[in-house]
C-alpha cells in the first residue's frame, strides 16, 4: 500500500495553514501567498542536542519567595542605544531591531559590539548575508576593529547554538533571523515556519545561558517586521531604526521594551564613518528653523523622558480641485484632519477651500497630544500668512470644543525651552498654576484657540 503523504497549504505573509489551496488568504486577506508543503510536527528539541532544556519550576512558588539579584546593565558604549534598551543590556535579553533596508542596521550593531568589546567582552557577530570579508571592509571603515569582535558568516541555527556553546560569547548579534535555517524544518529559509522555529531555539538558548542576543529583521514595504507576528511577542525588546535616505538622522525607537520605557528614542547622524549620537536633538532640529516665516512654529514633544523641541511647518494654499488635497509627514493624518474641522468651526477660517501641507522638520515622527496647539498654529499663520513672534513656543492638546487642554510634564518642556534661548511661551491655563515660578520665561495661559490665535496673531 502507498503511504499517504499529508499536504497542507501554508500562507508565506503571516503562516495560515489550510488543508486545500485558496487564492486569497483568509487570516491576512493577501492574494496568491499559499503555498503546499508536508505536514511536519517538528519538535524544538528534536535533531538538537545543542538545544537546552528549559529551566522552570516544577512547581509554583510564592513570587516573594523569589531571590533578586541586582540587574547590572551592560552598556554598549553608545549613550542613545543604551537610553532606548532602558539603561543598557540585561542579561538574557532577546532585542529584535528592525529597520528599511540600507537604513543602518548592521552599522549600529557593528558599533554597539565594538563598545562592548573594547570593555573587554567577547562578543560574536552571525551574518548569514555577507561574506567574512564584507564585514571586515566595513568594521574597518567604521574603525570598529577589536580582537573581541569575532565574525561568522553561517546559516544553520544547530552549527550556531554548538558555536555559542564552545565559545561562550557575552553577546550575540544575528544578522538576519529571516536567513537563519533549521534542518527539521523543510520550508525555506525565510518562511514563517523557519523563522519561527529559529528564534524559539535562540529564545530558551538565551534564557538558559544568560547571554543578550539581538536579532536584526527584514521590514517589509509596510514598514512591519517580516515574518510571523509572533516574533515580536516572543522577544523582549523591540526596536525600530527609522529615518529617511535622503536625511542624514536617523531615530532608534522602543516599540516594546520589557526592562524599560517603549517611548524612548535614540537620535543618530549618518556620515562618512557610521553613526554619530546627537546628544542634544532640539538643536540639531532647530538649528535652520527660519525667522519671521508664516507658517513656522516650534512645539515640545516629550519622548520618553527626554524633552524634543521640533519645528512644525505648514503651507495652506487656494485648492485647484474639488476635493482639497492633505499632505501630511511625520504627524498623524487623522489627527490634523480633526484639527482642520476645529479650526473652520471656532475661528470660522474656511479650510475646505484650502490645500494643507504639513511636515516635521528634521524628518522626526511625533505622536503626542501636545503638539495640537502647534499644529494649529502653524496652519492659522500660513493661512492668515502672518509670522508668529520669534522665539516663542506654544504647548497643548486641543478638544473638539476648541479648549486647550492640560499636558503632563510641561516643567520639563519649558526649562528645555528656556535652554535652547525661547522667551515666550504659550501653555494651557489649566497648567499654568502647577508651574514652578519661571524668570527668564515669560509663560502665557490660554483657555482655548482663540485665545491662542489673540495672543499670536
Amino acid at each position: 500500500m502507498k503511504k499517504k503523504i499529508n499536504i497542507i497549504f501554508s500562507c508565506r505573509s503571516c503562516g495560515y495553514q489550510t488543508s486545500k489551496w485558496l487564492g486569497k488568504c483568509p487570516d491576512c486577506g493577501k492574494w496568491d501567498t499559499l503555498i503546499e508543503k508536508t505536514r511536519s510536527f517538528p519538535s524544538i528539541h528534536s535533531g538538537n542536542r545543542n538545544l537546552p532544556k528549559p529551566n522552570l519550576h516544577a512547581q509554583p512558588v510564592p513570587i516573594d519567595s523569589i531571590d533578586i539579584e541586582d540587574q547590572h546593565r551592560l552598556s554598549t558604549g553608545l549613550a542613545e542605544f543604551d537610553r532606548v534598551l532602558g539603561g543598557g543590556l540585561v542579561s538574557g535579553s532577546l532585542v529584535l531591531l528592525g529597520g528599511d533596508p540600507g537604513i543602518g542596521k548592521s552599522t549600529l550593531m557593528l558599533q554597539a559590539l565594538h563598545g562592548i568589546a573594547k570593555s573587554g567582552r567577547k562578543v560574536l557577530y552571525v551574518s548569514g548575508e555577507e561574506s567574512i570579508m564584507q564585514i571586515r571592509i566595513r568594521s574597518k571603515r567604521l574603525s570598529s576593529l577589536s580582537s573581541n569582535l569575532l565574525v561568522v558568516s553561517e546559516i544553520d541555527i544547530g552549527a550556531i547554538l554548538a558555536m555559542l556553546d564552545s565559545i561562550k560569547p557575552d553577546v550575540l548579534v544575528i544578522d538576519s533571523i529571516q536567513t537563519m535555517f533549521s534542518p527539521d524544518i523543510t520550508s525555506a529559509p525565510g518562511s514563517v515556519s523557519q523563522v519561527r522555529e529559529s528564534t524559539m531555539q535562540i529564545m530558551l538558548t538565551a534564557k538558559k545561558t544568560d547571554v543578550p542576543v539581538f536579532l536584526i529583521g527584514h521590514v517589509t514595504k509596510d514598514g512591519a517586521i517580516a515574518g510571523p507576528r509572533l516574533l515580536e511577542h516572543m522577544v523582549d525588546t523591540v526596536l525600530y531604526f527609522e529615518g529617511d535616505r535622503n536625511h542624514v538622522f536617523r531615530i532608534l525607537r522602543a516599540v516594546k521594551n520589557r526592562f524599560g520605557s517603549t517611548n524612548e528614542i535614540g537620535v543618530f547622524e549618518m556620515n562618512e564613518n557610521g553613526l554619530v549620537e546627537v546628544l542634544n536633538p532640539s538643536a540639531v532640529f532647530l538649528a535652520e528653523c527660519p525667522e519671521k516665516t508664516p507658517g513656522s512654529i516650534v512645539t515640545a514633544s516629550m519622548e520618553g523622558s527626554r524633552p524634543i523641541l521640533v519645528e512644525i511647518q505648514a503651507l495652506a494654499g487656494n485648492t485647484s480641485f474639488g476635493t482639497p488635497r492633505r499632505t501630511i509627514l511625520g504627524i498623524d493624518q487623522n489627527r490634523v484632519a480633526l484639527l482642520l474641522a476645529v479650526i473652520e468651526k471656532k475661528l470660522n477660517m474656511h479650510m475646505m477651500g484650502q490645500d494643507i501641507f504639513m511636515n516635521v522638520a528634521g524628518g522626526v515622527k511625533i505622536d503626542e497630544p501636545a503638539i495640537d496647539l502647534g499644529i494649529v498654529s502653524a496652519v492659522v499663520s500660513s493661512f492668515l500668512d502672518r509670522p508668529i513672534l520669534e522665539r516663542t513656543v506654544v504647548v497643548g492638546e486641543v478638544g473638539l470644543t476648541g479648549e486647550i487642554r492640560a499636558i503632563s510634564n510641561i516643567d520639563i518642556r519649558i526649562s528645555e525651552a528656556e535652554k535652547m534661548g525661547f522667551s515666550r511661551c504659550l501653555v494651557p491655563q489649566s497648567n499654568l498654576k502647577r508651574i514652578a515660578v519661571n524668570k527668564g520665561m515669560e509663560l502665557i495661559g490660554i483657555k482655548t484657540i482663540s485665545d491662542a490665535a489673540e495672543v499670536l496673531f
